[in-house]
């Protein structure tokens, strides 16, 4: 993923970590024969929710967002599990399926933190986002405590950590957003993430207080007349606040103009798709290629179970590659793993083949004759064709 496609090669492991790699005719000692296959980093699932993987097949696909919006909440109220334990059984199951077809780390949205000790038991990193929603809560700083005592309280696992993560503009109010960042600031080694972008409704509220956003706000009873329409995009109302920087991953982006592309990029800020659960949504399909024009680090992401089949990125990466015929395959490829590695905060570890990263590592069987071996990877791949190197050695 840092550089030319290597045929007929060798990869040395010692003790997990990548210790060299090199052409065949270099490699004088016994090993292990991989086949007819292409070896590549373990994937990156910047973008999940593994909380709503008991939604999967309940939330029906909808041609407007606020409609998607909508039957979620009732759908999660009405498969509700007071003690989590139908919840917990359908994370777990969804965290075999992400590692089945490949997927080494995952960015994943969670409400309760209960996915921090199964993503561990299950060997699964990556970042937990604690999310938090508030558009009219008055205290906001016992509340931002009161959730960073949470996180503190946690176990440490090194292959994981958590922080603390705003839902979206129509969804937390500018002074949670600054008290995140605040947090964000006080914790230099993670990264946080926010829904941006993701749809057209979301823009009209930011800019002029109006339309489908501010209706359901007054259905479910938390608009306040304090929050004042800014007449920005959803884009230009965090750089305002001063919450973008590289610290921050903005997820969908469906709706992103140029100059917010070039403020994003400015600021060194990664932006991670998931055009699957966009179309499901009703959101629309993401401008990928403007994403990479403009130079961004772009991540892919599936979202939940409730708006997409699977958790499979090879699944995500070929609808990429129908949405964006112009982007090479091999950005593609480095969206769902070097790039991911770098948004989440793990690219020293994971993302690339090289040496001193962990052997974080996949193969997938490739035909006998096939010519183009990276565009075949965004062919549609599926966990029958995936294993994981570690189960070989």
């Amino acid at each position: 993923m840092v550089g030319e496609p290597l045929c007929n090669s060798w990869i040395t492991v010692e003790s997990g970590r990548i210790k060299a790699i090199g052409k065949s005719n270099d490699y004088l000692h016994s090993g292990i024969d991989l086949g007819s296959v292409a070896v590549i980093p373990g994937l990156v699932n910047a973008h999940t929710h593994l909380e709503l993987s008991h939604l999967r097949g309940r939330v029906p696909r909808a041609k407007h967002f606020i409609e998607w919006v909508r039957s979620l909440i009732l759908n999660r109220n009405k498969f509700h599990d007071q003690n989590n334990l139908n919840i917990e059984q359908a994370v777990i199951k969804g965290i075999k399926e992400a590692k089945a077809s490949g997927t080494a780390l995952v960015g994943d949205i969670s409400n309760t933190l209960l996915t921090v000790k199964l993503m561990h038991e299950a060997s699964l990193g990556g970042v937990v986002f604690h999310e938090l929603l508030g558009f009219d809560t008055t205290e906001v700083k016992p509340f931002i405590r009161e959730a960073r005592e949470k996180i503190d309280a946690l176990p440490v696992f090194s292959n994981i950590r958590v922080s603390l993560a705003p839902h979206a503009p129509y969804s937390v109010s500018p002074e949670m957003f600054r008290e995140i960042r605040r947090d964000l600031d006080a914790h230099p080694d993670v990264v946080t993430s926010v829904h941006l972008g993701e749809s057209a409704e979301e823009l009209e509220l930011v800019a002029f207080g109006t339309g489908a956003w501010r209706k359901e706000l007054e259905i479910l009873g938390v608009w306040t007349d304090s929050w004042k329409a800014v007449g920005e995009t959803p884009v230009e109302y965090l750089v305002n606040l001063g919450f973008l920087d590289q610290q921050v991953l903005v997820v969908h982006g469906v709706h992103f103009r140029e100059f917010d592309l070039s403020q994003l990029a400015h600021l060194g800020v990664s932006v991670v798709t998931c055009p699957r659960s966009n179309k499901y949504v009703g959101a629309g399909s993401p401008p990928l290629e403007n994403f990479y024009k403009a130079g961004l680090n772009v991540a892919i992401g599936t979202d939940s179970l409730a708006s997409a089949s699977d958790l499979n990125i090879f699944s995500e990466l070929f609808e990429a590659r129908q949405i964006a015929p112009s982007v090479s395959a091999r950005e593609l490829l480095q969206s769902a793993t070097v790039n991911g590695a770098r948004a989440l905060g793990f690219g020293k570890d994971y993302g690339s083949i090289e040496p001193g990263k962990r052997a974080s590592l996949i193969t997938v069987d490739i035909p006998a004759n096939e010519q183009d071996v990276e565009e075949h990877l965004l062919s549609g791949i599926q966990p029958s064709d995936v294993n994981w190197i570690e189960k070989k050695i």
